[in-house]
């Protein structure tokens, strides 16, 4: 409540400066809002000075004060309280504000002597040019205003950098990120700070020297996980399966014991650059994953490259996770790795059937098949085409809200279908042919619930998604229940299955074989040649493009679509080839 005297302003913004500092190092958090403390000082200069600016912004209050207080004892109180307000805006990620004040701070003659050239950062030539005002002994500071400029340099360099990264501005993000690693910071920033690097660097095509910067990270605080979790991601990229699975576990390893947070080594300040640099971006980048996520992507990848019994042993561990109670652990949104709880069952069952655990596919399937029974509608009418479902309209948020939920109902009817047909393969496998019918059947029966209108056949890009999986299922499950059907010595069942498997995709390589092998059992030989004759003019490799320009199918798929491919093209070939020189010489 003291009316405020030039005299004993230097004193009074000495100890606004120090008590400032202590207030963000007693919270220890990010920095963030407005700084009141500062304002207040500046308009105690003001009153001393004879002038007023309760109703300036920040940044005129500021100008008008550097331009007021011209007093020399002043300067270097001002001046240090200017960097903490810095420290302030660029937490704010207020770069424009945070230029313009050290633009103030620099006098004529600093600005005169060296210009920022072109293509030099303006901000970092400010904040380099600004001469620190010397310390006198009789006012003691908890942090001096040198190690303040070099942190402020670090944290300008390092947000401009992530600015850059997040811009897809990748040489000039790349620059400035090594600036930031140049700069005055701790192990664990430094660490962060070559985690960005390499997604940098991964993100430019470089995936080598993404992983130089993420060894770093390493190597500079061994705690960095998400350098560990950046590294698998390179190894992927560039297919060395063997390296990206040996840091998936060493990751894992290391979530499961849950180290404590690595400290600093360097020395303690009050404000340092992890209290200024805290973007979405760097979150992101830097975001730990649980123990589940890293377990699941080793299934995954394991399962991806034929690694059988590798990929049995994670898809357990990872099943008795969700038992413990995952879903409330991890949020299952866009940055989590992992799917859809009933995918993952579903591509459990999968591993299992390939490992030749075929009962325990079929329990599997079963869990899946049981909790969604409820969740599908009885009959679901929807579009076929993607076109006739994004034209806009007057009523897009009712018509949004009621394409999700047919959207989520079409899903929940592919993990159940899908959860018969791999029960279908299962008893094939187990030699139970009429059980495998029953489960192909009530897979075929349930996709009966679907109607689909639209305008003929389409051409796999312009289908759903769910649509799309939905047809191959179909497809799948016909050639499963029509083979089964041969093995039964029921051919023309299986004739009509193979049939209906070529209309949903004309030209299919195993519905076409097994056609032709239903057409031979039934004594049809010349039909049979015929359209032997008619798929093997096809262009080579026609069928596998058509496969592969389309969407990906889903991982649980997978087992499927290789168990249906047609075992016995060269026994048939060699027959109909022999059948074709006969009737010729005939």
């Amino acid at each position: 409540g003291l009316p405020a005297a030039l005299p004993t302003l230097p004193l009074e913004l000495t100890v606004l400066y120090n008590a400032l500092l202590f207030t963000i190092g007693v919270s220890d958090s990010a920095i963030q809002g407005e700084a009141e403390g500062i304002r207040q000082g500046l308009l105690r200069v003001l009153e001393a000075c004879g002038a007023c600016g309760q109703d300036l912004s920040t940044e005129k209050l500021w100008q008008k004060v550097l331009q007021e207080a011209t007093v020399e004892e002043l300067q270097a109180p001002l001046h240090r309280l200017g960097a903490l307000q810095a420290a302030w805006w660029l937490a704010d990620s207020r770069l424009g504000s945070t230029a313009s004040l050290f633009r103030l701070l620099s006098s004529a003659e600093d600005r005169g002597r060296a210009r920022c050239s072109e293509g030099e950062n303006e901000l970092l030539y400010l904040l380099k040019a600004w001469r620190v005002p010397a310390e006198g002994a009789s006012l003691p500071l908890v942090q001096s205003t040198e190690d303040l400029k070099e942190i402020l340099c670090t944290a300008a360099a390092f947000l401009q950098g992530l600015q850059e990264l997040e811009a897809g501005n990748f040489p000039t993000a790349l620059s400035l990120l090594q600036e930031a690693a140049r700069g005055f910071c701790s192990k664990r920033v430094l660490a962060q700070i070559y985690t960005c690097l390499g997604s940098c660097a991964q993100r430019m095509g470089k995936p080598q020297t993404a992983l130089q910067h993420l060894k770093q990270a390493l190597q500079v605080d061994f705690q960095c996980l998400p350098a560990l979790s950046h590294a698998a991601a390179v190894y992927h990229e560039l297919g060395e399966t063997d390296a990206e699975l040996q840091a998936l576990g060493l990751l894992y390893e290391a979530l499961e014991k849950n180290p404590p947070a690595a400290a600093s080594s360097s020395p303690y300040f009050l404000i340092r650059t992890e209290l200024l640099v805290h973007t979405p971006i760097l979150a992101s980048l830097l975001r730990h994953r649980h123990p589940s996520e890293v377990k699941y992507l080793l299934a995954q990848r394991c399962l991806q490259d034929g690694r059988v019994a590798d990929a049995v042993e994670h898809y357990l561990d990872f099943l008795a996770l969700l038992q413990e109670g995952l879903q409330q652990q991890v949020p299952l949104d866009g940055g989590s790795a992992l799917p859809r709880i009933p995918e993952v069952f579903l591509e459990a069952a999968s591993t299992l059937e390939q490992a030749g655990r075929h009962q325990d596919a079929i329990t599997v399937c079963e869990e899946v098949i049981s909790r969604t029974t409820d969740l599908i509608p009885r009959m679901l009418r929807v579009e076929e085409r993607l076109e006739q479902l994004e034209c806009p309209s007057p009523g897009a948020g009712l018509a949004g809200g009621l394409l999700s939920q047919k959207k989520e109902s079409l899903c929940c009817l592919a993990w159940r279908t899908a959860g018969y047909l791999h029960q279908g393969w299962a008893w094939a496998k187990l030699g139970e042919s009429k059980e495998a019918v029953t489960q192909f059947s009530r897979c075929l029966g349930d996709l009966l619930r679907v109607q689909l209108y639209g305008s003929g056949v389409e051409p796999t890009e312009s289908l759903l998604p769910e649509v799309e999986v939905l047809q191959k299922i179909r497809l799948l499950a016909l050639i499963g229940r029509g083979a089964q059907f041969l093995e039964l010595g029921r051919h023309k069942e299986a004739l009509l299955d193979f049939q209906h498997g070529l209309q949903i995709l004309p030209g299919d390589p195993a519905a076409a074989s097994y056609l032709v092998q239903a057409l031979w059992k039934l004594n049809r030989k010349q039909e049979a040649a015929a359209h032997w004759q008619k798929f093997s003019q096809s262009a080579p490799g026609e069928d596998g493009q058509q496969e592969g320009q389309g969407r990906p199918f889903p991982l649980y798929l997978v087992s499927c679509l290789k168990q249906a491919v047609f075992p016995h093209s060269e026994s048939l070939d060699r027959s109909i080839q022999d059948y074709l020189g006969t009737t010729s010489r005939d």
